[in-house]
């Protein structure tokens, strides 16, 4: 028997509303060139940085661009904070009354901490884009949720563990995470600084691969809004930098059986060249690749296929180029 995974429905659903950025042709050059000439400056005046940053920009969009990316490049993600607060969320994970009551008192030390080393995680950079866009006269909210990688949140939304924005543009509401933007933490003790354009203003329906918000609004999609949660392939920064949807396998983890093929498809929302697309299995740090068969791109939509002809348990990433940007896991059985 043959496996296909694609489902044509799934496919137009996922195309349908799809919010692709309304901002293709401004040009940011200039927002981004006072965000670098007021690099290094002290965030204990935020009104005179907001006014510095925004002051010669005609457009809210621009100014939001100035904003972002100031934060992201002169903000560096605290280690410290993230390792204490994930314990203090682990121990009080049974009693959110009292996690409440202790992370509304370290509050004020963390911000102290933003003000005087520039230092902080997800909420200290939510609020101060939100803090700075409230200056520059854009409505901006923050929104909490569950972050998932491959390490939180993966079969389950267990951890209450990350903040972000939504920000009001041109009549419509837009998801921006500046934490993710900034850099990443390396064994979870050392801040790499490596901006990520891929989270401003993304696509909420990629966004929501590993962003679920706990008021369900602020997925901004309709059929997202109305969705319980369910595993679905991991997802990395490359994605958002590459910007693809992975669509099918829809879930994480799939049951084969050997010899059959398997589909697998994703949405390109920027021009990728099909020759970089691999499908790979990583042991002992080398590099598996895999023969595809049929790999073609249809309007957008890159799909490919492979068939299993050993029965095992087999943990797949899809690369672009050197990335991998989806994760998936199958279960090969005999019959």
């Amino acid at each position: 028997m043959r496996i296909k995974l694609i489902v044509l429905f799934l496919i137009s659903h996922l195309l349908i509303g799809a919010q692709i950025s309304d901002f293709e042709d401004v040009d940011f050059t200039k927002a981004e060139n006072l965000a670098k000439m007021n690099e290094c400056t002290n965030i204990d005046n935020l009104p005179l940085l907001t006014h510095k940053l925004t002051y010669s920009l005609s457009t809210d969009i621009e100014k939001f661009r100035a904003i972002y990316f100031w934060v992201c490049h002169n903000i560096k993600g605290d280690y410290y904070q993230h390792n204490l607060v994930n314990r203090k969320r682990e121990k009080f994970k049974n009693d959110s009354l009292k996690y409440i009551t202790w992370n509304n008192a370290y509050k004020k030390i963390a911000f102290k901490k933003l003000r005087e080393q520039k230092k902080t995680m997800c909420t200290g950079y939510a609020y101060l884009i939100k803090e700075m866009a409230f200056i520059a006269g854009i409505e901006c909210k923050i929104v909490d949720g569950y972050a998932r990688s491959f390490e939180t949140n993966v079969n389950t939304l267990e951890s209450f563990n990350h903040s972000w924005n939504a920000v009001w543009l041109n009549n419509k509401w837009y998801l921006c995470d500046a934490t993710w933007s900034s850099g990443y933490m390396l064994n979870g003790n050392i801040f790499v600084k490596d901006y990520n354009d891929g989270y401003f203003l993304a696509d909420p329906i990629l966004f929501a691969k590993n962003h679920f918000p706990i008021e369900k609004k602020w997925f901004l999609n309709d059929s997202l809004k109305q969705k319980t949660f369910t595993p679905e392939p991991i997802v990395y920064g490359a994605t958002f930098r590459h910007q693809i949807i992975p669509m099918t396998p829809q879930p994480l983890y799939s049951d084969v059986i050997k010899n059959d093929e398997v589909t697998f498809t994703f949405k390109a929302l920027d021009d990728i060249d099909i020759n970089d697309v691999s499908l790979v299995q990583v042991l002992n740090k080398n590099h598996r690749t895999f023969k595809l068969y049929d790999l073609k791109n249809n309007d957008g939509i890159i799909s490919f296929n492979y068939k299993f002809k050993q029965k095992g348990t087999f943990d797949l990433h899809l690369k672009i180029k050197n990335d991998i940007v989806a994760s998936y896991n199958f279960k090969v059985k005999k019959s």
